[in-house]
């Protein structure tokens, strides 16, 4: 068994225009102030990462790297959830999701989709060149509209947008291979991929591709009512990446999973900085240390009440806290009795 890597941070929330949010040396020394060793990168924060760059130039990435070393931190992963997100947009949301895009591509869904599978490429090429083995992603959404539908679903409408999802991605997880880099998509609301059947169903259509992994984030699962520790246990094989974030659900008479169109603060299911909620954060490390978990535990911070500095801070010392140093011996070695096949026979009576 291997000890989980941490504590580390997803910079995205934190990001911002003053000082230390404002560059990539500043954040790093803020982060390793707190006691964070790593750090997770979101490439659309420009002032972070030029992705083009850092897919063409190993010296940039070099740079990249140093950056973070000389600043008490490494890189850990870095994480295209926007641009993923674009691979697959339904028209519904295209208003929406050219926020995402540079303005050259607002109102021209192909050429979106096409900056997105390009980004996406870059994303390969850089997490090779900064020497890192899994990549963060959403999967983007075609059937989301219709998943709990009025009137019912049309045969096989599920089917043909789960076979588009697969045909779209299937040339980018190639990409990755050639990298040497996992994807890991974050099974969220809001992306086809938001459970773990959606999962399977996508996974079969890839021809369960070695890439096509996991982030686990047992938030979102708090909110769907979903068994989180179960889930570690189906899909362990397949979880690459583990977002520590924290959530709570406190049904009523008026309101549950959907949340009544409620701000974050409102809702029945919301985000809590990690102690604040309800996930068993005991338990799920326990299981990834059983299951030898290799990599980092990231925190992401997105509470409805407290102050992300707060929540940053204390979320260091939560993570460290609950990392546990795996044994390299039995509980009863001491106990051993140092026999042999010929003294394993005889005590069973076969000799």
């Amino acid at each position: 068994m291997r000890t989980i890597k941490g504590p580390a941070i997803f910079l995205a929330q934190f990001a911002g225009d003053a000082a230390p949010f404002n560059s990539f040396a500043s954040i790093c020394k803020w982060a390793a102030d707190l006691g964070y060793k790593g750090v997770q990168v979101p490439t659309w924060v420009e002032s972070f990462i030029d992705l083009e760059k850092a897919a063409s130039s190993k010296d940039y990435c070099d740079e990249l790297k140093g950056t973070a070393k000389e600043n008490g931190v490494e890189i850990t992963e870095l994480s295209t959830h926007l641009q993923g997100q674009l691979v697959a947009v339904h028209p519904a949301y295209d208003t929406a999701f050219d926020g995402f895009a540079p303005a050259s591509v607002h109102g021209n869904p192909r050429a979106r989709q096409e900056w997105a599978v390009k980004t996406m490429l870059n994303a390969a090429k850089a997490s090779r060149n900064l020497g890192l083995t899994e990549h963060a992603t959403f999967s983007g959404a075609l059937a989301w509209p219709y998943l709990y539908p009025w009137p019912q679903r049309p045969a096989g409408l599920v089917e043909e947008a789960f076979d588009e999802l697969a045909r779209r991605w299937t040339p980018i997880l190639n990409a990755f291979d050639e990298a040497g880099v996992d994807v890991c998509y974050e099974i969220h609301p809001g992306e086809d991929l938001h459970d773990g059947v959606t999962y399977e169903m996508f996974l079969e259509r890839v021809n369960n591709h070695p890439r096509a992994n996991l982030l686990y984030d047992p938030s979102h699962f708090v909110l769907q009512q979903l068994d989180y520790l179960d889930y570690i246990d189906i899909y362990h094989e397949r979880i690459r990446m583990f977002h520590v974030k924290d959530a709570e659900f406190n049904p009523t008479g008026r309101q549950g999973v959907y949340g009544g169109y409620q701000s974050w603060v409102n809702r029945a299911g919301r985000f809590r900085s990690l102690g604040d909620g309800q996930v068993d954060f005991a338990s799920i490390f326990s299981k990834m240390a059983q299951y030898d978990f290799a990599g980092w535990a990231v925190l992401e911070w997105e509470c409805a009440l407290k102050h992300p500095e707060d929540g940053a801070r204390e979320g260091a010392e939560f993570i460290a806290s609950h990392i546990i140093r795996v044994t390299e011996k039995a509980f009863d070695d001491f106990a051993a009795a140092g026999t042999d096949r010929a003294a394993n026979r005889k005590m069973l009576g076969l000799d």
